[in-house]
């Protein structure tokens, strides 16, 4: 193989290699290759300007050690400066420092440089130093990314010789080639990071804004991280041949983080509407102030009899009490309770500022009549909007290739596999798997929440038992929720986010909608033998 053919296949070798430490050991084989060198060391450069051991290579000692091997380095960084001043006892650290390149006939017999840890080592391995190259690897902007040594160059014979001006040109080459792999991957690393903190910044950020659902967009990831190792891991069902890729899991990871991302956009007396009467403010401290003033009026009028009054009194306390239940909406609001909130609207008048107006404004007993929980209509649909936004925001936003299903995943969480979720309204067949794990997990995290203020945390027996109907009613995807419970996913989550309390005895069996495995294993056997007859 000549030189173009060698450095084409380094070249290729190179840029294929996504582990830098892997990257730093092929930069070393491939020089040792080129130089018929007996051995060498790579350095890899750290934030605290030294050098640190990345592979040790002697074929002569039969040592390999870092890099690839299982066999660990435990010699100490070697300091590229020593209080401000270039750390002259390493030939590397001079290299690193100057920039220049370091070409020694032999170590024992060298003035220039300081040669005593070579010889040191030496003295306690019986090896002999002799040639020595030491290249520093920068990248274009002449920032250092490592340090190469080679020792003894032989010849054909065998002998070891001193290296040539053409192995440095070789050696040069190739350092200059791999410091420009090892920058395009440190750039894309970095890019990476920075997307991937970006994410996380945008969903602290909402969980920041929101403080009632304050972890949710950190605990989601975390579920949806666990149930995509558990699809993965499988190897019975419909997921079984399902598998994931590191990059894979990267791709998921980002879609969780940024599946609410819409929510930056809610508005925050919306999102944090904890009373039904809550906006700017909590306005059930108005209402309180009008029903004291009709109280008032009550002791003070004077056509009233001592009876009539107290009556009136027992009672006005008893609607003021109902409404203040009322603003909390923490239970059904049937349909006699929305009646009685009418009634006291129409029966109670008070005066302000000399005019005659109702205890309840029109507003007011609207938002007092919401059925379930503290939002109305109008405002839940304002909350449903945020996955509009997400869908809007993602799919315009240009990711990488290897990151390009992120809008689908993340903007499938409240997706029903009947199509009858939003905001696009797509079936199973019409999702990815992926996608329809960040549902579950989504709901999951909701139900099992403990800093939400209108609705008590559930245990995980309540929760499995609402993701079992939600499954039989065709919700959510029934064979990843097959993986969530037989995979024990929801309790892993549990024993690192939940109460204590919320992590209660029971049987999974008696969950709705699940079938124990070897169950499924004989319907689906059942099922065959039937088509098959």
């Amino acid at each position: 193989m000549n030189n173009v053919e060698l450095f084409t296949e380094i070249g290729i070798a190179l840029s294929t290699e996504k582990d830098h430490r892997l990257l730093l050991e092929k930069i070393l084989l491939n020089a040792i290759i080129l130089t018929h060198a007996d051995g060498g060391t790579i350095y890899s450069v750290t934030a605290e300007h030294a050098l640190k051991f990345e592979t040790i290579i002697n074929k002569s000692l039969k040592l390999h050690l870092g890099g690839t091997t299982e066999h660990k380095i435990t010699f100490a960084d070697i300091p590229i400066y020593i209080n401000d001043k270039v750390n002259t006892k390493a030939m590397v650290a001079v290299a690193a420092a100057t920039g220049e390149i370091i070409n020694i006939k032999d170590a024992y017999h060298d003035k220039h440089y300081d040669t005593s840890a070579a010889r040191q080592m030496d003295s306690q391995t019986g090896y002999r130093t002799q040639s020595v190259l030491t290249l520093p690897m920068k990248d274009h902007l002449g920032e250092l990314n490592g340090v190469l040594q080679l020792l003894n160059a032989t010849s054909e014979s065998g002998e070891v010789v001193p290296f040539n001006q053409e192995n440095q040109l070789q050696v040069r080459a190739l350092t200059s080639l791999a410091a420009v792999v090892l920058t395009n991957k440190q750039l894309i690393d970095d890019m990476e990071t920075l997307f991937t903190t970006f994410s996380k910044l945008i969903a602290e950020a909402i969980d920041k804004k929101s403080p009632y659902t304050g972890g949710h967009c950190r605990r989601v990831p975390e579920i949806t991280l666990l149930l995509a190792r558990a699809c993965h891991e499988t190897d019975s069902g419909p997921l079984k041949d399902f598998t994931l890729t590191l990059e894979d899991f990267h791709e998921i990871s980002v879609a969780a983080w940024l599946h609410d991302c819409g929510k930056v956009a809610t508005p925050a007396h919306i999102m944090d509407k904890a009373t039904k009467l809550e906006g700017i403010f909590d306005r059930i401290a108005l209402v309180d102030a009008r029903f004291e003033i009709a109280r008032r009026d009550l002791e003070h009028h004077p056509e009233l009899s001592p009876v009539s009054r107290r009556q009136k009194l027992t009672q006005l306390e008893s609607d003021r009490e109902f409404i203040r239940q009322a603003n909390i909406g923490s239970e059904f609001f049937n349909q006699e309770k929305v009646d009685r909130v009418h009634q006291i609207s129409q029966h109670y008048q008070v005066i302000i500022a000399g005019e005659k107006q109702a205890i309840l404004s029109d507003n007011e007993v609207h938002h007092l009549i919401t059925q379930r929980g503290t939002l109305t209509a109008q405002e839940r649909q304002i909350i449903n909007e945020h996955m509009d936004i997400t869908v809007e925001m993602l799919e315009s936003t240009k990711f990488p290739k290897h990151l390009q299903n992120v809008p689908e995943y993340a903007c499938g969480h409240h997706e029903k596999m009947d199509g009858s979720g939003y905001p696009k309204g797509l079936t199973r067949d019409q999702m990815s798997v992926p996608a329809r794990m960040m549902a579950i997990a989504d709901i999951f995290e909701a139900l099992t929440a403990a800093d939400r203020p209108y609705k008590v945390a559930k245990t995980l027996s309540e929760s499995l038992t609402i993701l079992g109907r939600m499954k039989l009613d065709h919700h959510i995807d029934p064979d990843i929720f097959d993986v969530f419970i037989d995979k024990q996913v929801y309790l892993d989550f549990a024993r690192s986010a939940l109460k204590a309390e919320q992590i209660d005895d029971f049987d999974v069996n008696n969950i709705p909608g699940y079938v124990p495995p070897a169950q499924r294993k004989d319907l689906a056997e059942a099922i065959k033998t039937h088509k098959e007859g």
